[in-house]
């Protein structure tokens, strides 16, 4: 009888009953869609899952396809950038009773979820393991900043090779010889991970890595499964039925019963099958791609290597490329698909033609439906992917004994399976991939479900197509309820900065309406003032910020929205209201590079600062950073006063985060200004609001947090057929409590957005959480005399439309993600709340 070199064989896949155990990659984002969900991948065994980079949109992604975060045991990450990192942040106040209650409900932040609160306690010692190239430990460091203490991250640095091979031709390629294995403490159990780093040669010169300079290829192998038990064999060993039996399937050595010999696991057992392989190739560049080819490590997985036999080679199953088009239709990638016979390659980023589908469904319903409702006020979104360049899947041919055969390839689908076991069902399963969904299917449901609807729609367009009013009647009106001295009585009037306004003055687009986290039905805190010919302003920038505008004015707009604005306002310290910031600022940084221009002036608190500061050590941002106390009344003051004196300054509070500029860097720790600081940045940044026509840009204090801040924005005046017209006036609170600061700013508003976390009857949490309730946050707008409030930030827990009393919609009305409201049609925006009533009429949405 053969005899292995050890008595006990390590059992790492279980019986063989378990061969029917599931395994599976799935995809969770393309990358080539107007959602911009950047490719993620996830890898599931029994009770290990892996997450491959989790990038910008992942948690929002999740929560409408109702995949469970909570169970993910590693982070992978094959870069270490905005867009493979994007979605790891999470607010650093959210371990609350709120977000317990969500989790509940199926959201979380990533992190959060992962670590801190994974067994459902803030106390608990799990923690998530991440990896990644040399420069994950930036990226770690950068978040600390948001990052809560309860949440245990632990990082994982995967170490640079320094093996370098000289080619025929004298060139010198960093050879990878060996994959590194991950390796953690009880993890692992049924799977092996190795990863080899690719980095282009000319980068081994000891010079600074940027996040594109070094990439991982990870490498997946399932255990193998045991081999099926031979009842004959084990008769013929002299083994009775009995406990060695059992033994001997648990890869334990026996005495047999009958006959004077030891048996072996091998001796009644089948050989085992294989465990199947998948790799993850990230590749951002061509350089990449020759590195690729040339990494010695993979030697062993190809079917076209001189030093391999059949019985030697490992035979890779699936191959996921989450390489740009670009580079995987280059010929030096195209040589390296060609050494893989039989692997099922998917492209995660390569363009697929005649996408409809929207990535997030829900969303895409609700937008539907409300363009139906009302499209001068909720254009329809855009549900297309980005246009085929001309880079699709590519389908190679690769000689094998002496036939043509092709290297399969697909585009990957959202949601798009390859199973890994049971070994029967090997291969791929769109199962789980949506059916065609367009705007058409939304509208049949909506009729179905309400058919009244179609007759309210009418009714609201009358609203922009009735004869004009008096305006001389409108205004005399305003006149004489000003003049009792009451400001809630002006919100019933349409303010002198209405009259004869033009379309292409402003409007106002609220990329996110939710708090906290984001969710399938609202995303989090961002609002896009577009300002037209002269640019435009963001106010908050959370997570998910870059794939709204796109959702909102397609790819080609959003790229212009980005190109063209002016600043980026940041209200305070939690994530959900600056996650998205480094996306907006790293496409920016891309759609301008080789065109003059000024880098991105960011405002924000200090510690926005501070995480800026550190993130630049991984990408340089193209911005610099101002402190939202540099923009409070008194500063501005002081600027007006000594602005004769600016060349004289030696200091600023300006915090430059681009390489190119040349104005001094703050501090570690950045004190409160001073005039000497801060007015020659003052002074350019109002040259940059009047770029965009305003006047006033004042941040003022809220109660939240520490340095909680609301903005003041004020336009220029205009003439009118000869009369001088005041500008408009928008305030917009952050988060807050109800305060005389928020009052005071907003008196004469033209508009007021204001905060509405909670619903009236939770007061208790909204004191606790320092937010607002609905109606605090209209007595807010009522007391200050805002012309018409628009709330915003609700929780979660609300997709629909809260309850409101009749007085208060007389001047109110509820943000909805990617409602865009005109200056223009303001007149007409609280007559909106009784259709959106019948709207969301129903108890549960779809």
């Amino acid at each position: 009888m053969s005899k292995p070199e050890n008595n006990v064989r390590q059992d790492v896949c279980g019986s063989t009953s378990r061969q029917n155990t599931e395994a599976y990659v799935q995809i969770l984002g393309t990358g080539m869609d107007t959602q911009e969900t950047s490719p993620s991948v996830l890898l599931f065994f029994n009770n290990e899952r892996f997450i491959f980079n989790a990038g910008e949109g992942l948690q929002r992604f999740c929560a409408e396809h109702k995949i469970k975060l909570s169970q993910v045991d590693h982070i992978c990450l094959t870069r270490v950038c905005s867009e493979t990192a994007g979605g790891l942040p999470v607010p650093k106040n959210q371990i609350s009773q709120e977000i317990i209650l969500l989790m509940i409900q199926g959201v979380s932040g990533l992190l959060l979820t992962l670590a801190g609160i994974k067994n459902g306690s803030p106390e608990s010692t799990e923690h998530v393991d991440i990896w990644g190239p040399p420069n994950l430990d930036l990226l770690v460091n950068a978040m600390k900043n948001f990052v809560p203490h309860a949440t245990m991250v632990k990082a994982h640095i995967i170490p640079r090779s320094d093996n370098v091979m000289v080619h025929g031709n004298g060139a010198a390629l960093a050879s990878s010889l060996h994959a590194e294995e991950l390796q953690a403490e009880g993890k692992f159990k049924a799977v092996s991970i190795s990863a080899i780093l690719l980095t282009p040669t000319d980068l081994l010169d000891g010079s600074h890595f940027s996040s594109n300079d070094t990439s991982i290829v990870y490498i997946c192998n399932l255990h193998d499964i045991r081999g099926e038990f031979d009842p004959r064999k084990a008769k013929a060993c002299g083994l009775k039925k009995g406990r060695k039996l059992g033994q001997l399937q648990n890869g334990i050595s026996v005495k047999s019963d009958l006959l004077d010999i030891e048996v072996h696991p091998d001796d009644v057992i089948g050989p085992p099958i294989p465990g199947p392989i998948v790799l993850i190739v990230d590749c951002p560049t061509e350089p990449h791609a020759q590195e690729l080819l040339s990494a010695q490590a993979l030697n062993a997985y190809y079917s076209d290597s001189q030093s391999n036999s059949p019985e030697t080679t490992k035979v890779v199953n699936c191959i996921i490329h989450l390489s740009p088009a670009t580079v995987v239709s280059s010929p030096v990638y195209e040589r390296w698909m060609r050494k893989f016979d039989s692997a099922q390659h998917i492209m995660a980023r390569t363009t697929r033609e005649h996408e409809t589908t929207p990535i997030l469904e829900s969303s895409a319903r609700i937008a539907t439906r409300l363009h139906y409702l009302c499209p001068q006020l909720f254009p329809a979104p855009s549900l297309l992917s980005v246009q085929n360049d001309g880079v699709a899947a590519p389908n190679f041919k690769v000689q094998v004994e002496g036939s043509i055969s092709k290297v399969c390839g697909i585009s990957a689908e959202n949601l798009l399976k390859f199973t890994l076991r049971p070994p029967r069902r090997l291969g791929l399963d769109r199962s789980s991939v949506q059916n065609q969904m367009t705007s058409s299917v939304f509208i049949k449901e909506l009729l179905s479900e309400i058919p009244e609807i179609a007759d309210a729609a009418k009714n609201m367009s009358t609203f922009w197509h009735k004869p004009k009013e008096d305006e001389a009647e409108l205004f005399t009106r305003q006149d004489s309820e000003v003049m009792t001295g009451d400001p809630s009585l002006a919100g019933h009037a349409a303010p002198r900065c209405m009259k004869n306004v033009q379309r292409d003055d402003l409007e106002i687009v609220f990329l996110g309406t939710g708090s906290s986290i984001p969710s399938k039905y609202r995303n989090v805190s961002s609002i896009y003032f577009n300002l037209f010919s002269k640019g435009g302003l963001l106010l908050d920038c959370g997570e998910g910020t870059l794939a709204q505008l796109k959702r909102r004015y397609g790819i080609n707009g959003a790229d212009s929205a980005v190109r063209n604005l002016k600043c980026i306002w940041i209200s305070h310290i939690h994530a959900d209201h600056h996650a998205g910031l480094a996306r907006i600022l790293a496409l920016r940084r891309d759609l301008l590079k080789g065109v003059p221009h000024e880098p991105m002036l960011v405002i924000g608190p200090e510690q926005v600062g501070e995480f800026l500061k550190d993130y630049k050590k991984l990408e340089d941002l193209d911005m610099l950073f101002l402190d939202c106390r540099s923009t409070t009344v008194a500063k501005w003051d002081d600027m007006e006063a000594d602005s004769m004196n600016d060349e004289s300054r030696d200091h600023t509070v300006l915090t430059s985060l681009s390489e190119d500029s040349s104005l001094l860097r703050c501090s570690k720790r950045m004190k409160p200004s001073t005039p000497v600081d801060d007015i020659k940045l003052l002074k350019r940044f109002k040259k940059v609001l009047s770029e965009a026509g305003l006047v006033r840009f004042i941040s003022f204090p809220v109660v939240h947090c520490p340095e909680a801040f609301g903005i003041i924005l004020e336009s220029a005046e205009r003439m009118n057929c000869g009369t001088v017209v005041p500008g408009w006036k928008v305030v917009y609170s952050g988060d807050t409590r109800p305060c005389s600061e928020v009052i005071e700013a907003s008196l004469g508003a033209t508009i007021l957005i204001h905060e509405a976390t909670f619903e009236d009857g939770l007061l208790e949490e909204a004191i606790t959480r320092n937010h607002s309730t609905i109606k605090e946050a209209i007595e807010v707008g009522r007391s200050a005399g805002a012309y018409r409030i628009i709330l915003t930030h609700f929780s979660q827990r609300y997709p629909k439309v809260p309850a409101l009393d009749e007085v208060s919609i007389q001047r109110t009305c509820i943000a909805f993600d990617l409602m865009s409201v005109n200056l223009a049609d303001l007149p007409v925006l609280p007559k909106l709340l009784p259709y959106l009533k019948l709207l969301f009429r129903t108890r549960e949405l779809i």
